[in-house]
């Protein structure tokens, strides 16, 4: 799955995972999806593994972005996904995924060493989230929910933000004032976090910081804002307004920008009883 990472955080108080309707349209093109939305630090994808193990489930594992790092990082990995587009695709490049929401899939009994979720974990109930992921993690075990946050230039955000004003006012993403981004996104965070508690079973959540930039042409980027949570609904003329608005901001800077992202990792390790 995904959504955050190109279209703004979660408006404060309120529980992406409870609009599910979203959490299952990033299959709309999930070639885009895949070939746009960015991949995640390898610093990370060691951390994970040297605190837990090879074998890996990723929750809401999408078109297997992620998966396909912890491959090449010489895991196994198993993918849970609800939709079933996404889950071909992920197939087709090698990565095993069942079809299923997390808090309805059954283990059947398997043990992991860890349990990951690429910007999708938002799309969860962080609770039921939680106590699924204790249940399939052996005992040392590692919980990590990731997300990228992105920091567009000043002038970037502004056009950006109001441009989903405009066209989408109803999303449940809103765009943070320009340097609040990370701000906005401790709520995802602490929800995660909060879950984690809530469960028992596992140690004092952390959270592991990576910052790094990526420089976007106009093309690459209005490539990968359609795969937005705010946008993948959008009939085409109200996703062609936003385009249009975040290409001439674009332009405006000479055809491109660098964005500056923090990928956040909030985890903690299986110490406890499993919850009932």
């Amino acid at each position: 799955m995904g959504g955050a990472a190109a279209g703004g955080a979660s408006a404060p108080g309120d529980e992406p995972h409870r609009h599910r309707q979203i959490a299952e349209s990033f299959g709309v093109d999930a070639a885009r999806y895949d070939r746009a939305r960015p991949r995640y630090p390898d610093a990370l994808v060691e951390r994970i593994i040297a605190a837990s193990g090879p074998d890996v489930l990723n929750v809401g594992c999408g078109t297997g972005i992620e998966a396909r790092q912890f491959q090449a990082a010489g895991c196994r990995v198993l993918g849970v996904e609800p939709d079933g587009r996404m889950a071909e695709f992920a197939r087709r490049t090698g990565v095993d995924v069942e079809v299923s929401t997390f808090e309805a899939w059954d283990p059947g009994g398997r043990t992991f060493d860890a349990v990951i979720a690429g910007t999708a974990w938002h799309w969860v109930d962080a609770v039921a989230g939680a106590a699924k992921a204790a249940r399939a993690l052996r005992p040392g075990g590692l919980l990590a929910p990731f997300w990228h946050v992105f920091e567009p230039p000043p002038d970037m955000t502004e056009a950006f933000a109001a441009a989903y004003r405009r066209v989408a006012p109803d999303s449940p993403f809103t765009m943070p004032p320009a340097g609040r981004t990370l701000d906005g996104y401790q709520v995802l965070f602490a929800r995660a976090a909060d879950g984690m508690k809530q469960v028992g079973g596992f140690g004092e959540p952390e959270q592991w910081r990576f910052d790094w930039e990526r420089y976007y042409t106009r093309d690459e980027w209005l490539d990968q804002l359609p795969t937005s949570g705010a946008l993948t609904r959008l009939p085409p003329d109200r996703l062609a307004e936003v385009l249009e608005e975040a290409g001439a901001a674009i332009d405006a800077r000479g055809g491109g920008f660098t964005m500056a992202y923090t990928t956040v990792a909030v985890t903690a390790t299986r110490t406890g009883a499993v919850p009932a």
